[in-house]
C-alpha cells in the first residue's frame, strides 16, 4: 500500500504529474547520447555556456509577449545560435581561444537576460525562467519537449558513426571522406534545440544538468560508448523520477530537485565507480579478494 501511495498514486490521480513524467522520460532519453558526446568531445563547459546563453533571448521573448512558450523558445534559439557563432568568429579572428570567447559572451548574455527580466517581471517570473516549472508544464510545452527528443534521436542515429570515429580518430575520418564537420554542426544544433525545448521543464540554468551529470557518472561504470549512452539515459531517467517524486512529496522545486539527485548519483559514481572511482584508486587490490 505504501509503495502504491508513494510511487504510483501521484501519476494516477493528477494529470500534471503524468505530463511531468512524460517530459522527464523524453528529456532523459536524449540527454544520454548528447551528454556522453559532450564529454568525449571535451565540450561539457560549452554545453553549460550555451545553456546560459539562451537567457537573453528567452528574456526578450518574455519582455515582449509575457510567459509565452513559443516566443521564449524562438528567442532562446536565436540567442543561443548567435552566441555560438560569435564565439567562433572571435576565436578565428583574434588570438583569444574559443572557450574564453564563449565564456565571455555567455557571462554577458546571462547578465543581460537577468536585467531584461527584472525590468518587466517579478522575482517569481525570473525564477520560473531560470529553473523552470516541470509540474506546471502545459500541452504545448510537452509537445515541444517530446517532438524535439524524437527528432533529435532520429538525427543522432544518422550522425552517430561519424561522431564516434571523429572522437577517437579524426584523421582517419578525414582520409575516408567522412563528414565530420557536418556531424559536428548537427550535434551543436541538437544541443541548442534540446536546451531550448527544456526551458519550461527545467529552466535555462538546470536544462544542461541532466545532460552532463548522468553521462559523467556513466563514464565511471563502463568503457563502451554505446553502454555509456544507455547508462547515461537510464541514470538521467532515474534522477528525473526520484527528483520528481521528491518535488511532489516534499514540496520542492522540481528542476533543482532533479539536478541535485543527478548530482548525488555523480558523487556516488566518483566514489565507488568501477573505472577510476576513488575507492578503486585508494584500495587497488580490493577487487582481487572477490
Amino acid at each position: 500500500m505504501m509503495f502504491y501511495e508513494v510511487l504510483i498514486s501521484p501519476f494516477v490521480d493528477f494529470a500534471f504529474m503524468r505530463r511531468a513524467l512524460v517530459a522527464v522520460i523524453a528529456v532523459a532519453l536524449i540527454s544520454g547520447p548528447l551528454g556522453v558526446f559532450l564529454q568525449l568531445r571535451r565540450m561539457s563547459l560549452m554545453g553549460d555556456a550555451l545553456a546560459h546563453a539562451i537567457l537573453p533571448g528567452v528574456a526578450i521573448g518574455f519582455f515582449l509577449f509575457g510567459l509565452d512558450l513559443w516566443a521564449m523558445s524562438v528567442g532562446g534559439l536565436i540567442a543561443c545560435l548567435t552566441v555560438a557563432l560569435l564565439s567562433g568568429l572571435v576565436a578565428r579572428m583574434t588570438p583569444i581561444k574559443e572557450d574564453t570567447s564563449l565564456a565571455a559572451l555567455y557571462l554577458v548574455s546571462l547578465a543581460l537576460g537577468v536585467l531584461i527580466v527584472s525590468m518587466r517581471g517579478s522575482t517569481r517570473d525570473l525564477l520560473h525562467i531560470l529553473f523552470g516549472s516541470l509540474l506546471s508544464i502545459g500541452s504545448d510545452g510537452l509537445i515541444l519537449v517530446v517532438a524535439t527528443a524524437i527528432l533529435s534521436l532520429a538525427a543522432f542515429a544518422v550522425i552517430y558513426r561519424n561522431l564516434v570515429v571523429e572522437c577517437f580518430d579524426p584523421t582517419y575520418l578525414r582520409a575516408v571522406g567522412g563528414r565530420g564537420a557536418l556531424a559536428h554542426m548537427v550535434f551543436l544544433i541538437l544541443i541548442v534545440l534540446n536546451l531550448v525545448a527544456a526551458i519550461q521543464a527545467l529552466g535555462t540554468l538546470m536544462a544542461v544538468g541532466l545532460m552532463i551529470l548522468p553521462a559523467a557518472a556513466a563514464r565511471f561504470w563502463t568503457r563502451s560508448v554505446a553502454s555509456m549512452i544507455a547508462l547515461g539515459s537510464t541514470l538521467a531517467l532515474v534522477s528525473g523520477l526520484l527528483g520528481l517524486m521528491g518535488s511532489y512529496h516534499l514540496d520542492l522545486p522540481p528542476g533543482p530537485a532533479i539536478v541535485l539527485v543527478a548530482g548525488l548519483v555523480y558523487v556516488g559514481s566518483v566514489i565507488a565507480g568501477r573505472f577510476g572511482g576513488l575507492l578503486g584508486r585508494l584500495f587497488p587490490g580490493a577487487h582481487l579478494q572477490h
